[in-house]
């Protein structure tokens, strides 16, 4: 019988610090170097390209599982776009959340046409069950998009002015990428971006309870769930010694 390789078959160090160097980056506002300071401290030597390209390795299929594991996406969609500079050039992240707030998928995409709004629909279905209903502001590309792809010829949808609010799920949404742009001191490449912002979203939320509408103590239970789903996606097993 084969034994299958581990995962992290030919790393130096162990899974335990490479998952959880992983986490800080996508979870907290962290810069590479601030891993790199915070492991140093933990008597773990290594520079920040290697963390570097342990999250450009690891970070999607870690994504996946969480992805995987997590409950149904709700049944409508909340959809909008937000404007990133790269290397001074303006882009248009477009993100889809569910009713709960859940991030469905992103894509940053140069235009808001209807070609780019069928690419973003396209997408999302990849991954996810057709929606009973669309909510969206006035950008005439969705109703023109969603014509044209069969799923979602019947599905409902919902016009709203951005000033209005209606439409907070998604527009609340932008606030954690708003501040890791700055924390980054913006986006660079957008194939780089597009990949990290894949990975940002899932991970930061898969961690990010409601805080304040949970008992101290139930909080941390439901924290320490998660953190346990986590080493599970990762392959690690803890141990009363593990120091993170």
């Amino acid at each position: 019988m084969t034994k299958m390789k581990s995962l992290y078959y030919g790393h130096r160090l162990p899974a335990t610090i490479i998952s959880c160097a992983v986490r800080w980056y996508f979870r907290s506002q962290l810069s590479l170097r601030d891993i790199e300071e915070l492991l140093f401290k933990h008597g773990v030597t290594v520079r920040y390209e290697t963390i570097r390209r342990w999250c450009q390795k690891f970070g999607a299929g870690f994504v996946r599982r969480v992805k995987a594991a997590r409950r149904k996406p709700g049944s409508t969609w909340h959809l909008d776009e937000m404007f990133v500079t790269l290397r001074g050039e303006p882009y248009l992240l477009w993100r889809a959340v569910d009713e709960h707030g859940v991030e469905l998928d992103i894509m940053l995409q140069e235009r808001c046409d209807k070609a780019a709004a069928k690419r973003f629909f396209t997408r999302v279905l990849r991954s996810n069950p057709a929606p009973r209903k669309i909510v969206t502001d006035q950008l005439r590309s969705y109703p023109a998009a969603k014509s044209d792809i069969p799923e979602l010829t019947n599905v409902k949808h919902v016009f709203v002015k951005a000033a209005a609010r209606v439409n907070n799920r998604a527009e609340n949404s932008h606030q954690p990428t708003r501040e890791r742009e700055r924390r980054m001191r913006g986006f660079r490449d957008p194939k780089r971006t597009q990949a990290f912002l894949s990975s940002f979203g899932p991970i930061r939320q898969h961690f990010a309870l409601k805080r304040h509408r949970l008992r101290a103590s139930l909080y941390r239970k439901h924290l320490a769930a998660r953190f346990a789903a986590w080493h599970e996606f990762t392959n690690v097993i803890q141990t009363p010694s593990n120091a993170f």
